[in-house]
């Protein structure tokens, strides 16, 4: 399975972007989908998931701030990003899992898209 992320940008504090990441894969409705970030000199961190029943999960930081959804039909896992602060600056990674147990453990993702670059100016 082939991830593609993109839709980063710059963005001012308090702005918003959406992030998708396509796959290329039909089967892409029985991963669970989950959304990284990595800011310079720190580790990847988890943001949100998505299972492939639809539960979904928040780092608690962008809780009511970030809205993960999915399309199946469209291959495709969105990222809408609201009230961004420039703690949100980083590249995002969209990552894909055939048997998600822990979400936020970058261990149990089996697929990786590259990275696309969200910068919050303050």
């Amino acid at each position: 399975v082939q991830l593609q992320a993109y839709g980063g940008g710059l963005v001012q504090a308090g702005g918003s972007l959406r992030l998708s990441c396509t796959a290329s894969e039909h089967t892409f409705g029985t991963l669970s989908v989950g959304w990284f970030r990595q800011a310079p000199g720190k580790e990847r961190e988890f943001v949100a998931a998505i299972s492939w029943a639809r539960t979904i999960y928040y780092e608690d930081s962008v809780k009511g701030r970030f809205t993960i959804s999915r399309d199946n039909a469209a291959n495709t896992v969105g990222l809408q990003m609201n009230s961004l602060k420039p703690e949100d600056t980083a590249v995002y990674y969209c990552a894909a899992a055939e048997h998600l147990t822990r979400v936020g453990n970058l261990d149990d993702y089996d697929y990786w898209g590259q990275g696309t670059q969200v910068t919050v100016s303050s």
